[in-house]
């Protein structure tokens, strides 16, 4: 088993307890994201002008919900999905792998990421890119803060509540290096434990290396 399919398992066993990390509840109940920076989190997505949009790894749409316009949330785990389709009743959620999009060329106005970005190895982060470039001309992307954790990358070791273990690989940011791994883009929020940036296509892609790809 590779470590993508590691990780899909790791995500589809954790469903149930996926909101705790935001809340602070369950394995993070010491641990839990700031509520104050987590209610300016959530009213900077609000803020984000309404658009066609697709929530790549929307997870139990936690942050999907605070996002406008037509929305479409995507999610390899069918578990995820389950919670996601229970907190927003008649949305579209599509099951189906972030790396290769089922959808045509521009289908979207906005591609919307939170919390995943930050799992990809350097191939399969390169290839996302250009799969969102493909389906939409905006990218927003939603990312733990590095001044939280003190690192830029980790081979971590998770524990659920019912006792499996599972090593996953994270990345974590400053708003202004992920700023400049995209390529071009503006921050949008950036707190103590996550960063939000928008990045717009370039003139030029396909003459530059994959983290300038917008």
């Amino acid at each position: 088993m590779d470590y993508y399919e590691r990780m899909e398992r790791y995500y589809e066993l954790r469903a149930a307890e996926y909101d705790d990390a935001y809340l602070g509840n369950g394995v993070y109940a010491d641990g839990g994201q700031d509520p104050v920076e987590l209610r300016a989190l959530e009213d900077a997505i609000a803020a984000l002008p309404p658009a066609r949009v697709l929530d790549v790894g929307c997870g139990t749409a936690f942050l999907t919900r605070h996002l406008k316009g037509e929305v479409v949330g995507l999610d390899q785990s069918e578990a995820m999905l389950s919670v996601a389709r229970e907190r927003i009743p008649g949305a579209t959620f599509v099951r189906a792998d972030a790396l290769e999009l089922p959808f045509p060329d521009g289908s979207f106005e906005r591609i919307f990421t939170s919390n995943l970005y930050g799992l990809f190895l350097g191939p399969e982060r390169e290839r996302f890119l250009r799969e969102a470039r493909r389906v939409a001309p905006e990218l927003v992307v939603v990312e733990t803060a590095q001044t939280k954790v003190g690192t830029t990358e980790a081979w971590e070791e998770r524990s659920l509540l019912e006792g499996s273990r599972h090593r996953i690989y994270r990345r974590y940011f400053t708003a202004d290096g992920l700023v400049a791994e995209l390529g071009r883009g503006t921050v949008l929020f950036s707190g103590e434990w996550v960063v939000m940036v928008a990045a717009q296509k370039t003139p030029n892609f396909g003459e530059v290396s994959f983290h300038a790809l917008w």
